[in-house]
């Protein structure tokens, strides 16, 4: 199982297929990783597009079913998880890549187009999570009951108050819109974006489709798409075509990087 490593940091990652690099961003929360595929995932996209990418997807740091572990970055917790990325992709030698995330994905995207927005060819982001203000707290209460008691019971140096200082600065000082970046950002953003809307307390749909609405080169799947198998692969299959089509011309022709 290969890992990346970084100082303090260990990353957990895995790779299927060749191709142009589709980096891929499970959902679960601050429990992401490569097992949410079966557990908390419409559709499994390292099975689904390994024949079209070079599909990268790693554990999130400090997901409880994975293998990825680092410090609890408190100060700057959604950058540290895009150094564990833009890091990764380092490690592979990729400089441009594509990104498809699920539900902690969206936010995650916006993040990476913030940081790196030359790397981040296209984006897909699949019932991104977002700030719902009729439930304020719902992030922080999901994570300090479902992912803080278990990461301190498996890591000494970590404690209840640090998970609350770390979700503290996470979610509820950025309680608004998408956490990581602002509305004027999003209006700025020249990166195409696929948006499939969800309507589940997390996954707010007014929020995916006002990124949809701000996002200059944006598209949105139909919705509802989870209700059915049939409406899974037409949105499976509106991503691969998305993807395909801003795959640059050069990685196209080559069949490669």
């Amino acid at each position: 199982m290969p890992f990346y490593e970084r100082g303090p940091v260990r990353i957990h990652y895995e790779e299927v297929g060749s191709g142009f690099p589709l980096l891929l961003i499970p959902g679960g929360g601050l429990n992401s990783a490569l097992s949410s595929w079966q557990t908390a995932s419409p559709f499994n996209p390292m099975e689904r597009y390994k024949d079209d990418f070079r599909c990268i997807c790693a554990d999130l740091r400090n997901a409880n079913p994975g293998q990825s572990s680092g410090p609890l970055e408190i100060d700057r917790p959604w950058d540290a998880y895009a150094d564990d990325q833009l890091g990764l992709m380092d490690h592979l030698g990729i400089r441009e890549f594509m990104v498809m995330g699920f539900c902690i994905g969206g936010p995650m995207i916006h993040n990476l187009i913030r940081r790196a927005p030359e790397r981040v060819v296209a984006a897909a982001m699949m019932q991104p999570s977002g700030f719902r203000p009729e439930i304020p707290d719902l992030f922080y209460q999901n994570n300090i009951k479902g992912w803080g008691p278990p990461l301190c019971e498996k890591r000494p140096d970590v404690t209840m108050d640090m998970v609350h200082d770390f979700l503290t600065s996470m979610y509820t000082k950025r309680a608004d819109f998408v956490f990581t970046v602002s509305r004027d950002f999003v209006r700025s953003i020249q990166t195409p974006l696929l948006i499939a809307p969800d309507d589940v307390p997390a996954h707010p749909y007014k929020v995916a489709m006002e990124v949809a609405s701000l996002a200059p080169n944006a598209e949105v799947t139909i919705y509802p798409w989870k209700d059915s198998q049939e409406h899974i692969n037409e949105v499976v299959e509106h991503a691969r075509s998305f993807l395909k089509a801003h795959e640059p011309v050069t990685a196209r022709r080559q069949g490669r990087v």
